[in-house]
């Protein structure tokens, strides 16, 4: 029968694996989900499809570099108990490599990639799941370019739940890792105000003008406090206005400046971010045990 990629699809989120895995399984099993994911138990992969439908929303970001590429991912695992272990450092690592070396365009691709004779990226992934137990997956991942008159900066905080990728133009290394490490701290989402898109402000701006602290206040001045308030949301969503970190004194873009550098772009991963973890009630679950 003619297996489709909506089959595919469903057979990869339960189990892991990789497509061309999961559509030779459905292909033998003329179909049959259930039957397509005991004959991957079979292969070696029982624990990575086992582990299938669990959240997988702890884990490490990690930026490796070489030469002038660099690349920053998120691999999660299901507790931050193995995210700390030795084997799914080694990963991370391992991972982060492969995907600066090859430049993958998506998941799928880099999931693709060899790693060793006869063995993908999936594979390797795979085979750590079935060491620490836990689901293991690459969620996401950005490869940098710069030129070699940039500079990249990189940071990881708290054990790698947060990490940043900067490029400056000129500057020093230890100017580009100290802005890494303030949009690890303080998470902006542009580089300047120039790089918000005009629908965010035009919500922002509604949000706003309907304050009810503004209601039967004068339009010219409730045209101006809504200014100023505009003025204020762009300066702390945008990395160049904000205070620096290592000096409230100055913002980052002064500090730049100072240092005879620009920013040009950055990456922040958080671990997690956007998922939505299990909410597990212990007792109810210890209840379920001795019931």
């Amino acid at each position: 029968m003619a297996i489709t990629a909506a089959q595919v699809k469903e057979l990869r989120d339960k189990t892991s694996v990789g497509m061309m895995d999961a559509k030779k399984a459905l292909v033998e099993s003329d179909g049959d989900l259930d039957k397509a994911i005991d004959l991957l138990r079979e292969k070696g992969m029982a624990k990575a499809a086992k582990k299938g439908d669990r959240i997988a929303a702890e884990g490490m970001t990690y930026v490796a570099v070489k030469g002038n590429k660099a690349a920053i991912i998120e691999l999660n695992s299901e507790t931050d108990f193995v995210a700390g272990n030795a084997e799914f450092n080694d990963l991370l690592k391992a991972v982060a490599n492969t995907i600066v070396e090859f430049s993958p365009v998506d998941v799928e691709a880099a999931l693709a990639l060899e790693v060793g004779e006869g063995q993908t990226l999936n594979d390797k992934i795979i085979g750590t799941t079935q060491i620490t137990g836990e689901k293991i997956t690459l969620r996401r991942f950005t490869v940098v370019e710069k030129s070699d008159t940039e500079t990249f900066g990189a940071y990881s905080h708290l054990a790698g739940s947060i990490s940043s990728l900067v490029v400056i133009e000129g500057g020093s290394e230890e100017v580009a890792k100290d802005i890494a490490m303030h949009i690890a701290a303080i998470a902006p989402q542009y580089v300047s105000d120039n790089d918000v898109p005009a629908e965010v402000v035009a919500k922002e701006k509604a949000v706003q003008s309907a304050s009810e602290d503004l209601a039967g206040k004068p339009d010219n001045i409730k045209e101006k406090m809504v200014e100023g308030r505009i003025k204020k949301f762009l300066a702390e969503i945008s990395l160049l206005d904000q205070a620096f970190v290592k000096n409230s004194d100055q913002t980052v873009a002064q500090f730049v400046a100072s240092n005879n550098g620009s920013v040009k772009s950055f990456v922040r991963y958080q671990v997690g971010d956007g998922i939505e973890k299990k909410v597990t009630d212990l007792a109810e679950e210890v209840a379920k045990q001795l019931g």
